[in-house]
């Protein structure tokens, strides 16, 4: 009887694990655009798993700040302001920057080998397996430097962080094209890191973030897909 319960209990678990990897992954991707109303029944029904799981998957993204949840009318994903993208990279810029400092110190020949094999990681616009991948990649580039650091704690913040930017990377790859900003930037980084630069690598980083912020922001503010909440 006790095995029987510990089954059912890992089951129910894994449907809600699985419901939530699915749902914030769709979010991220844009599948679930911001703005968009969802409900329990109708997520329930595209999952083919009952209520439950999809309820408690709902929670954790509400808690996340992927979902908010309004009484008897369902769920909303987060829209995405002009604050929000600014107090993020504010954040991201600072504890990106003193990461690459202290990774300029760290950083392998083999592991700055990688970053520039990274870097230079490309996409076509509107193809959707290359912007995946693309993103991936600008994840790993990032995270590879966070790691750099050697510090668990910032590593932790810094990833943190990048996985709330995958859903604004994503945005503004499908509306501009922003192979060369990206690729550039990110090999003036590997140069910094390969001089063990710490003030010249903080500063590349930080730089690029905030060209991030100024491409990314500007395109969706053009095309209406950020609300101007300041």
């Amino acid at each position: 009887m006790i095995k029987a319960d510990t089954s059912s209990g890992k089951r129910a678990k894994s449907l809600t694990e699985t419901a939530y990897a699915i749902l914030r992954e769709r979010i991220i991707t844009g599948d679930l655009a911001p703005g968009v109303e969802v409900s329990e029944p109708e997520l329930a029904e595209q999952l083919s798993v009952s209520k439950t799981p999809v309820r408690e998957a709902l929670a954790r993204l509400c808690v996340e700040g992927f979902m908010e949840a309004y009484p008897r009318r369902g769920y909303r994903v987060t829209p995405v302001t002009v604050k929000d993208m600014n107090d993020l990279f504010a954040i991201r810029g600072m504890l990106e920057g003193t990461a690459a400092a202290l990774a300029a110190k760290n950083l392998s020949d083999a592991d700055l080998d990688l970053l520039d094999q990274l870097a230079g990681v490309s996409y076509v616009i509107g193809e959707e397996v290359s912007t995946k991948t693309f993103v991936d990649s600008n994840q790993e580039f990032h995270s590879a430097i966070a790691h750099g650091s050697r510090n668990p704690r910032l590593y932790a913040l810094v990833m943190s962080h990048l996985e709330e930017c995958a859903r604004l990377f994503y945005m503004g790859a499908r509306v501009r094209d922003i192979n060369p900003e990206t690729n550039d930037d990110h090999h003036r980084i590997v140069a910094a890191l390969r001089q063990r630069d710490a003030d010249k690598a903080r500063d590349a980083v930080m730089e690029h973030n905030e060209n991030t912020r100024q491409g990314i922001l500007g395109a969706l503010v053009a095309r209406g897909q950020v609300g101007l909440t300041l």
